[in-house]
């Protein structure tokens, strides 16, 4: 697929910060804000920690560091500070005022990358409610930003300031209203469709998991697999978040079972739950799977805590219960064997063609173990019940007697149910 973001955008350097608190494993979640700092087009030119039970309610961070973020912008000429966790209101005006510095917290961080990626009208439009959502409590620092630029200050400009403020929270809270009818509405005409997929009796696989693990590349691989043409492969690139939409492509294997495959969007530790809400829709695709394969990128050093943040936020948007492989893609990174299965797990790399074979007959494992192996006779004058079974069925054997076709098939439910009166 060619590539349709541009590489020309000037990059800026940043701090990145973040303070260590119990419970949660600073590395993994600094070195993965790193990653989504080079994701928007910035640079991580330092790396500031504190250790703190709690973080502080005025600044986030203690007087001190906030001393020494000011200290360090003015000697490096730094103007923007990018913090791992979200980050409230005040605290950021607080911040901000102490520093010197532009904050970005981790949540405003995620929806810039977001908007920058969004290609379809619904992911559009679901990146805007989550933006206009994370707006609504902070229009008062962005108001306070508005008057210090244009130097308005002081008791004489406050009662036009908060009318302003309410007019823009009006003006949001119209267009959220908007932007959630608009939704619903795709999200109905989605359902129309999924119902009509549900109907065909194809199974439905979906690939999930943590961003940048591989699962465009391994959809784009299984396409290739089955001879697929160039122009139904999704978008992939190495960088997080390089889709936001759900993808799905039918696949018919050699012996004519056929599934459904999704791709969808990757996740992130933190992930804000204004998106997390925001993209329930999309990722509804995974909710309504028959079996779900978790990539995961066996490469990674933070591959476990990658697999928790994915379960977690599939439970959050309510996809439990449904049966799922676990995935190590990037075995060949990781120079270790591949391609192996043992239980749920397999072990494997999606450029390998012999991985995506043993894929293939994993998902089959799966998804056909309900099919009947039966043998039917088919009067001649029911050649259209022989055409359905040739299109939706395997046909193991063939014999042709007096009283019609006899077919020995491997028969997936929706069929099998449809020619029990011709079982022999």
């Amino acid at each position: 697929m060619k590539e349709t973001y541009s590489t020309e955008i000037p990059v800026i350097d940043v701090f990145i910060a973040g303070i260590e608190k119990q419970r949660e494993n600073l590395d993994y979640t600094m070195s993965e804000l790193a990653a989504l700092v080079e994701a928007n087009n910035m640079h991580a030119v330092e790396d500031i920690r504190q250790k703190l039970d709690r973080p502080t309610a005025a600044l986030y961070f203690g007087k001190g560091k906030a001393e020494e973020f000011k200290t360090e912008s003015e000697a490096q000429g730094v103007k923007i500070l990018v913090v791992n966790d979200e980050l409230s209101p005040t605290q950021i005006r607080n911040l901000e005022a102490a520093s010197g510095m532009e904050v970005m917290d981790r949540t405003g961080l995620i929806l810039a990358i977001f908007a920058s990626r969004a290609q379809s009208r619904e992911a559009k439009l679901q990146v805007q409610m989550a933006q206009l959502q994370y707006q609504l409590p902070r229009l008062r620092g962005m108001q306070a930003k508005l008057d210090q630029q244009s130097g308005g200050a002081g008791l004489a400009n406050r009662g036009a300031g908060e009318t302003k403020i309410e007019l823009d929270r009006r003006v949001i809270e119209n267009r959220i209203t908007h932007i959630k009818k608009d939704l619903a509405e795709m999200d109905k005409e989605e359902s129309t469709r999924r119902k009509q997929r549900d109907k065909s009796g194809i199974p439905t696989v979906a690939l999930v998991g943590y961003t940048n693990s591989g699962k465009s590349t391994t959809m784009n691989g299984l396409l290739r697999l089955i001879g697929q043409d160039e122009d139904k492969q999704v978008f992939e690139k190495n960088m997080l978040f390089a889709t936001l939409d759900t993808s799905v492509r039918n696949i018919q294997f050699e012996d004519k079972k056929q599934i459904l495959l999704s791709d969808t969007v990757g996740f992130v530790s933190k992930l804000p739950h204004q998106l997390v809400k925001a993209f329930r829709t999309t990722l509804a695709e995974a909710a309504q799977a028959d079996l779900l394969i978790q990539v995961i990128d066996v490469a990674d050093k933070h591959a476990e805590e990658m697999i928790q943040t994915t379960e977690e936020t599939l439970k959050a948007i309510g996809v439990e219960n449904i049966p799922m492989i676990y995935a190590y893609n990037k075995a060949d990174l990781a120079d270790i064997a591949y391609p192996t299965f043992s239980d749920d797990k397999f072990t494997y790399s999606a450029r390998d063609e012999a991985s995506l074979n043993q894929l293939v007959d994993i998902i089959k494992k799966n998804v056909f173990k309900d099919n009947e192996i039966m043998t039917v006779l088919i009067p001649f004058d029911k050649g259209q019940l022989v055409d359905l079974i040739n299109e939706k069925a395997t046909i193991l054997e063939t014999t042709y007697e007096e009283s019609g076709t006899k077919l020995k098939i491997d028969a997936p439910k929706i069929i099998a149910n449809q020619v029990q009166e011709y079982i022999v």
